[in-house]
């Protein structure tokens, strides 16, 4: 979308504004609004009405409030913040400041909320059009000038009410803001419209991953697929009496996995942050949660790794290992490309002498654990619970069959999905750019609004 300029511009003298149109005001934040202040519409109500209660997981990143939580005045009325409808809330602390959580607040119960203590509330003036301040919120400059004043240490760096207070707030007349905020509502409006498609796109390819990877390993290779890697289709079938595997061919071997491996845990060297134990040039790696979680099929690179004296205390692996998280990201499989220590948190499968990445198949499709047994909501995972997980075992030479026809197969998926999601990149960046240039006034967008 091409759009035209103002046809004056004054300097500000404001390095991150620049020069905004001629007729339009810059003003300090306490002059256009007030910030966290009392919320009369929440204080005029009973004791014993409803509000909206508001965590922080139920304010979004770049607009719109969760609001399926509502409790008694009395019974939250001290250390929570409030506001009400009409008012713009914005987290401040790290990192939910920086991802641009917050919104203008509307639908709550009797117009009023209890939220997260780590919200700032801005009420815009009469010389502020709220959804112009919202914008103006979510711009890159406001979330990296904030950032830049926050205090704290760590995860507990907040964002100072002063820094909304003094921002440096471009004003134009209220009819122009209006105007702008009509644009910005219909332009995302439109972009969201299309992420939100893509987004639908993407977890329609991921679940034809999963039933691919699924199908392959219970059903084993499609005839064609079969012929190319020097196997006959199978065309003969039995029932395994284990409901995620249903009917599987009538060669393949029916064993739960500790009757062809033993399932064992890792072993992590104490105290865990105990310098001795780590060394940056340790032969082996030390694999962490966070190292599995980041890591696709292949674990290439974790960021610690173990002195002599750790990797003793640990449990070894060998490039082209196996194992599997029983902690953090329950079930995922992982096969290591490196020397690697693992710890507790996972179990792998010292004796097993089929091929890996079929193994690791079997995990990735999740059906396997379905059934077993959860903690909470979480799945519960260990030795045992592993070990009794039945499988269908063809012979290796199909095994590598099917692994190597799934690579290929999940790539070509993959590079879809990653393509896709490039594309959310690009529309995100451009209603990014979109925003500050029209809050800014880099673009004229009164006729197009």
């Amino acid at each position: 979308m091409k759009l035209p300029a103002y046809s004056e511009y004054r300097h500000t003298g404001v390095e991150w504004l620049g020069a905004v149109p001629r007729h339009w005001e810059v003003k300090r934040g306490r002059f256009a609004m007030r910030v966290n202040p009392p919320a009369p519409l929440l204080r005029n109500l009973e004791e014993d009405q409803e509000v909206s209660f508001v965590p922080m997981d139920a304010v979004n990143e770049y607009g719109g409030i969760r609001l399926d939580q509502a409790r008694v005045k009395a019974e939250v009325s001290g250390g929570y913040t409030e506001f009400q409808d009409g008012d713009v809330v914005i987290a401040k602390i790290t990192p939910c400041f920086e991802n641009g959580k917050g919104s203008i607040a509307t639908g709550l119960v009797n117009s009023a909320a209890y939220g997260t203590t780590e919200l700032h509330v801005l009420r815009a003036s009469q010389d502020l059009d709220r959804r112009f301040l919202f914008y103006l919120t979510i711009t890159d400059s406001y979330r990296k000038i904030g950032e830049s004043e926050m205090y704290g240490a760590g995860g507990q760096k907040r964002v100072p009410p002063e820094f909304c207070k003094d921002f440096l707030t471009p004003l134009p007349p209220i009819p122009e803001q209006t105007a702008i905020a009509d644009f910005l509502d219909r332009e995302t409006g439109r972009i969201d419209t299309l992420v939100a498609k893509k987004q639908r796109l993407i977890a329609l390819l991921k679940e034809k991953r999963t039933a691919l990877i699924s199908r392959i390993v219970t059903r084993g290779l499609p005839d064609d697929a079969a012929r190319e890697f020097g196997l006959e289709p199978h065309t003969r079938f039995k029932d395994s009496g284990i409901e995620w595997l249903g009917d599987v061919p009538e060669e393949w071997i029916l064993k739960a996995i500790k009757w062809e491996t033993q399932v064992q845990r890792g072993a992590s060297p104490r105290p865990i942050d105990d310098h001795a134990y780590f060394d940056d040039e340790g032969e082996y790696s030390w694999v962490r949660i966070s190292d599995v979680t980041s890591a696709g099929m292949y674990l290439e690179v974790t960021e610690q790794r173990l002195s002599d004296l750790g990797s003793s205390l640990s449990v070894k692996l060998q490039p082209g290992s196996l194992f599997l998280s029983i902690a953090g990201t329950v079930g995922k499989p992982c096969i290591t490309r490196v020397k690697c220590c693992i710890h507790d948190g996972f179990v792998y499968f010292p004796r097993w002498k089929g091929e890996s990445r079929y193994l690791f198949y079997i995990f990735a499709s999740g059906e396997p654990y379905k059934g077993l047994g959860k903690m909470g909501t979480q799945l519960n995972l260990n030795t045992d619970t592993v070990g009794s997980i039945i499988i269908g075992i063809p012979s290796i030479k199909e095994q590598n069959a099917i692994a190597t026809f799934l690579d290929r197969e999940t790539a070509k998926l993959d590079r879809l999905v990653d393509k896709v999601e490039a594309a959310i990149d690009r529309l995100q960046e451009y209603r990014t750019a979109l925003i500050t240039a029209a809050v800014t006034g880099k673009i004229d967008v009164r006729e197009a609004a």
